[in-house]
């Protein structure tokens, strides 16, 4: 069962009864496993005796450049064909995401999709919603506890959100059922059946290689930056690097996470950002590891609470960053309208960075000098090359990476949008939830006053020499410089 505080009406729509089949408008969730939207869906059209069809619309996201599409294609390719198994019909097509789901959804008696929590995730969703002549139900899938039940304001930093989180949390840890087989009653005799299009581009039924060319030329995607080959995309491949951190890494994680010499994270960033796994999948997968070890975080004495103490050190500090951190990020795209802007930070961060704003700068570098990671600092420079080839970074060097834009760039708007740009540009999870709170965290959010020091103020500092103490950082160097 989908916990009902999942569920939002985004319209006030009849449902249209003769609608000749039910659209799941995927966007977020790209997959078809612990996918709760999909399962909503396919329930309903069982229900109304209609079928089940998956409709996904492209256009060109901003800042999103061939790295971003190409590892996206490759995870709707998973879809594809594990929608086709379960004999449930896809289309892909270049369209307006938003405009196109109502043009698409036009003979549909009912229309789900699933949430988003970026500006131009929800303008699309209210786009779709007033296209419609039919209902919009959106199922909340892509974090554990849905957002607006956890709070409806935005939370000042991790340790307000914490308990509110793992007060809910047990509610919605709920193992998933996937329905295996879906009855498509309805379908023409090629086993298709035709829907309104938007009209303004190509649609495509079969979603393969070829497809997925012509779909980067109909949409003119920026090639300056090319596909990573470290990794693939897909529901697949996320599954399978997650049971290899599993067995290889997190009994690491506690004690190595933050050591970018060594390989202790998941690697898993990227394929969130996509909704190509759910954080329910991981997280369920974690405690399982817990349970199998003799340990379990749920107790009669909790009273219902999720006790993250009773778990590994390892699991403990993952789900603290999948979970808490994660969804933090969230709550903040949901709820602060200017996530991506400097008016974003407390008053206290903006207060002492004007304060400091015409402070002397020892190193200033253009974007350019960035982008070419030709800078004096032979870590911050590695960290950019590891950037520039792979799309990731070491959570510790992102930190470091986006602390010394501040330092080196002739102000403070500067440091912002040049971190923004390279970000989104770049890392195959940027223009993500995480994206934009780390980027914020770098001049505050998040965070509180430390020690006052020139260019910073009262914002968190960070130098080389943490780095040489810290851990071999030499070794980081050698690998990436």
């Amino acid at each position: 069962m989908i916990h009902p505080e999942r569920l939002k009406v985004l319209n006030d729509k009849p449902l249209n009864k003769n609608g000749r089949y039910v659209l799941y408008w995927m966007q977020q969730s790209q997959r078809t496993v612990d996918n709760h939207a999909l399962e909503y869906a396919a329930g309903e059209a069982a229900a109304l005796g209609v079928p089940l069809i998956v409709w996904f619309g492209i256009s060109a996201f901003p800042d999103a450049n061939v790295r971003h599409y190409h590892f996206m294609f490759q995870g709707l390719r998973d879809v594809a064909v594990d929608l086709a198994r379960r004999n449930i019909q896809f289309i892909v097509e270049a369209a307006d995401p938003g405009s196109g789901a109502a043009a698409a959804g036009s003979g549909a008696a009912l229309v789900v999709t699933d949430a988003g929590y970026l500006r131009i995730q929800r303008e699309w969703r209210t786009r779709a919603s007033e296209g419609l002549s039919c209902p919009l139900v959106q199922v909340e899938s892509d974090v554990i506890v849905p957002v607006e039940s956890v709070s409806e304001k935005e939370e000042y930093a991790a340790a307000t959100i914490r308990k509110k989180i793992y007060r809910r949390a047990l509610e919605f840890l709920k193992p998933f059922y996937t329905q295996k087989e879906v009855l498509q009653p309805g379908r023409t005799e090629n086993g298709k059946i035709d829907i309104p299009s938007a009209g303004k581009g190509i649609k495509i039924k079969t979603f393969d290689d070829a497809a997925a060319s012509l779909l980067l030329k109909e949409l003119g995607v920026d090639a300056s930056v090319e596909p990573v080959d470290w990794i693939r995309g897909g529901q697949i491949e996320a599954r399978n690097r997650l049971g290899l951190f599993l067995k290889e890494r997190l009994h690491l994680y506690d004690s190595l996470r933050n050591d970018p010499s060594r390989e202790a994270q998941s690697d898993l960033s990227p394929f969130l950002h996509f909704g190509q796994i759910s954080p329910l999948t991981i997280c369920l997968r974690l405690l399982d590891h817990d349970a199998k070890s003799g340990r379990h975080p749920f107790s009669a004495a909790a009273a219902g609470v999720f006790r993250p103490e009773a778990l590994s050190p390892g699991v403990q500090a993952y789900i603290e960053e999948l979970v808490i951190r994660r969804e933090l990020s969230a709550n903040f795209c949901r709820y602060n309208p200017f996530y991506d802007s400097l008016k974003a930070l407390p008053s206290w961060a903006l207060e002492t960075l004007a304060v400091h704003e015409k402070d002397d700068r020892k190193y200033t570098y253009t974007v350019k000098d960035l982008e070419e990671a030709k800078t004096h600092d032979p870590y911050w420079n590695a960290a950019a090359k590891q950037m520039y080839r792979f799309g990731k970074m070491h959570g510790y060097m992102r930190m470091y990476w986006g602390k010394k834009i501040i330092e080196w760039s002739k102000d403070t708007e500067t440091a912002f949008s040049t971190m923004l740009y390279l970000n989104n540009k770049y890392f195959l999870d940027g223009r993500d939830i995480n994206s934009f709170a780390g980027v914020a965290w770098c001049f505050g959010k998040h965070d509180r006053p430390w020690k006052e020091r020139e260019i910073f103020g009262k914002i968190r500092y960070m130098n080389a020499r943490g780095l040489e103490r810290k851990f071999d950082i030499d070794k980081y160097v050698a690998l990436f410089g």
